[in-house]
């Protein structure tokens, strides 16, 4: 069987793929793309603890889609410590827990829009547009700007009409200038008028390295760096909330449970992590030989980590394919592990909290019309481009 990233039965269905690559190829070669992949919860677990063997300053994704830009995903340590400690006071729990009732109110009226029509696109109206406006505002981002800067960030991150697996599609690097040229505006903005935003923090604020030398982010360094915050800031919880929905709508007694018992879905929000995480594989390159169950990777060498596959281990999870609210996942490997364990995996757990309280108490017996959906096909991540949800099962509908 071959694993390729790049195509679209990936999108829609890589589990089963998953499942033999756990079973007969822990350490799967692709030849034609020449890269690794890992598979298993316990391998997976300890490469992205290992960032001095598994680096990331030589790239993240076979297409090269982070070429050009300066981001922290892309740094190994100390770097990568140095420039993160900029932002992680501003994504801690208690900083996050002080947006909660901002939160909650755009949620309160994305959904009352939503009842008033009597169906949801949940992904177009609901779980990209929440965390676009919490990020936007965290950032600084004129108002008017934030479905522009989700719609270059979406076309940016497609791999449809790709000409090559190793190319990226034509719309997707125009997406990618225009977005770097809207964040330059607003760097060249904040420097001159600074605010109280993400924007200004990073224009104005120093690297210090562990010596105390200071540096400041150069234009094209900080437009990396927003690029970065505008996708990881959304991008997440945008596929986490739908792909939610859809496990949800699959096992109503489950969906039953948590519109009983709301407390419930903290838990439940770790298995839509587990069950399907929006980011399928973080992407490292050896810096030395590692012989792993028999098989060396040499140094220099492009490997996947496949948390898609890991986080359906049988030999960590029982019943992996199964979808339970109350299991125990542990270590969460959905936000990545180590080092690069994403910034604002706090900021993601509150908004998608607050997403399923809201929706459930409005929408506690939706239906799905399948006939609507779309999946979006990326390499690293995936999930629903379009999900619409109704109050009630329609005669039109199919299940």
């Amino acid at each position: 069987m071959e694993y390729n990233p790049l195509t679209p039965a990936m999108a829609e269905d890589p589990f089963p793929t998953f499942k033999w690559l756990r079973d007969n190829a822990p350490v799967y070669y692709n030849r034609e793309l020449d890269f690794y992949a890992l598979s298993r919860y316990d391998d997976v677990l300890a490469a992205s603890l290992d960032h001095e063997t598994y680096c990331s300053g030589k790239g993240i994704s076979l297409e090269g889609l982070e070429q050009g830009l300066d981001s922290l995903i892309t740094k190994d340590e100390p770097e990568h410590g140095w420039n993160r400690r900029i932002l992680v006071r501003q994504f801690s729990a208690g900083r996050v827990a002080e947006l909660e009732p901002r939160i909650r109110r755009v949620c309160t009226e994305l959904l009352d829009q939503a009842v008033q029509r009597g169906s949801m696109d949940v992904v177009t109206e609901f779980s990209s547009r929440l965390p676009m406006q919490v990020i936007g505002e965290m950032m600084g981002l004129p108002a008017q700007q934030r479905d522009t800067v989700h719609d270059l960030c979406n076309r940016m991150l497609t791999r449809e009409g790709a000409p090559s697996v190793r190319e990226l599609p034509e719309d997707a690097v125009i997406a990618g200038a225009e977005l770097f040229g809207l964040m330059y505006q607003l760097v060249q903005d904040r420097r001159a008028r600074p605010g109280e935003d993400l924007i200004s923090l990073l224009v104005h604020t120093p690297v210090v390295d562990d010596a105390g030398n200071e540096s400041y982010l150069r234009d094209e360094v900080l437009c990396g760096r927003l690029i970065e915050l505008a996708v990881a800031g959304h991008e997440t919880v945008m596929k986490l909330v739908a792909s939610g929905t859809a496990a949800l709508w699959r096992n109503p007694d489950q969906r039953a449970e948590l519109c009983a018992d709301p407390s419930l879905i903290p838990n439940a929000i770790e298995e839509m992590l587990r069950y399907e995480p929006p980011s399928v594989y973080q992407g490292r390159v050896t810096t030395r030989d590692v012989e792993l169950h028999g098989t060396v990777i040499p140094e220099g060498s492009r490997v996947v980590l496949l948390t898609g596959a890991a986080v359906r281990d049988e030999r960590q999870y029982p019943d992996p394919d199964r979808f339970d609210i109350h299991r125990r996942v542990g270590r969460q490997l959905a936000f990545g592990y180590g080092v690069h364990l994403c910034l604002g995996a706090h900021l993601a757990r509150m908004e998608s909290r607050i997403a399923f309280e809201e929706l459930l108490r409005r929408f506690p017996d939706y239906e799905i019309d399948w006939s609507r959906m779309r999946y979006t096909y990326g390499s690293s991540v995936r999930g629903y481009r379009n999900l619409v949800i109704l109050p009630r099962k329609p005669a039109s509908v199919i299940g």
